[in-house]
């Protein structure tokens, strides 16, 4: 009896020291990455048209938040920005969730759509953006429209491969209580798939911030994409690594906000 409190004081420690070691070591390694971007530039070691210094970029950063560059504010072109991407990654949710799912329970819908996504899957934005052009115009649809058909084949596979996770003893238990096909899917498929559909989501965010610059270098006047093909016009180096820093941020922000969403509603990932 007299053991039990002296080792409840122990455990205290332990959970004293744990520390968030990934992410201390992720702001020394930036840190440390920023210190020698700044010593380059110190030391001479390339022209400063080529590596302006970090003072230089973060000048830069102020001047497009409060001058404005290439007829908008940073702001204006964030804004257009991630219009542009969750636009996107709105109407690929909507189209590739119900995709993955007849993959996933229907023959007919894996034979179908299948190759369609295989074939999708890994063509580079740059080589269908013509395509689009030519059917679609230069207007804003046409630039959705990329990033989407990037996004849609992350969001499909993970959402049939999710809706594969349901266990034989979930479907059993549904069927014996008389589940229908549609309670069967709406109501043990898709919950079981959520996590794989979110990892889905995130790495369709990557795909889409990767494919921002290129669905703005066609008749854009707003975007980082086109804020920065305009800067590298003029050898404006400064403004841009300054944009390339800003899309860096909101992907960076936009992955963050989703590892939040897992631990509010799908606390359970990683534990079993």
């Amino acid at each position: 009896m007299t053991d039990i409190p002296l080792e409840q004081p122990q455990a205290e420690p332990a959970a004293r020291r744990r520390l968030p070691w990934g992410a201390l070591i992720g702001v020394a390694t930036i840190a440390a990455l920023v210190g020698l971007w700044a010593l380059a530039t110190v030391l001479g070691w390339a022209s400063p048209v080529f590596l302006p210094s970090p003072a230089r970029v973060w000048a830069a950063l102020g001047r497009a938040a409060t001058d404005g560059y290439a007829n908008a504010t940073l702001w204006a072109h964030m804004g257009a920005s991630l219009w542009r991407v969750f636009t996107a990654l709105f109407f690929t949710l909507l189209v590739g969730i119900p995709a993955g799912l007849l993959i996933a329970t229907s023959r007919i819908g894996r034979g179908i759509l299948d190759p369609l996504v295989e074939f999708i899957r890994p063509l580079p934005p740059l080589a269908y953006l013509p395509l689009i052009i030519i059917w679609f115009g230069i207007g804003e649809p046409s630039k959705v429209l990329v990033i989407a058909i990037a996004m849609l084949a992350p969001i499909v596979i993970s959402t049939a491969s999710g809706v594969r996770a349901a266990t034989e003893s979930q479907i059993r238990a549904a069927r014996a209580f008389g589940a229908t096909r549609g309670q069967m899917i709406t109501e043990v498929m898709l919950p079981a798939a959520l996590p794989s559909i979110l990892t889905g989501i995130r790495i369709a965010l990557g795909a889409g911030w990767t494919t921002l610059v290129a669905a703005e270098l066609v008749a854009a006047t707003r975007g980082l994409g086109y804020m920065i093909q305009s800067a590298a016009q003029f050898l404006v180096t400064d403004m841009v690594i300054a944009g390339i820093l800003v899309i860096s941020a909101l992907a960076t922000i936009s992955e963050l906000a989703l590892r939040l969403v897992e631990r509010r509603f799908l606390p359970w990932i990683g534990r079993a």
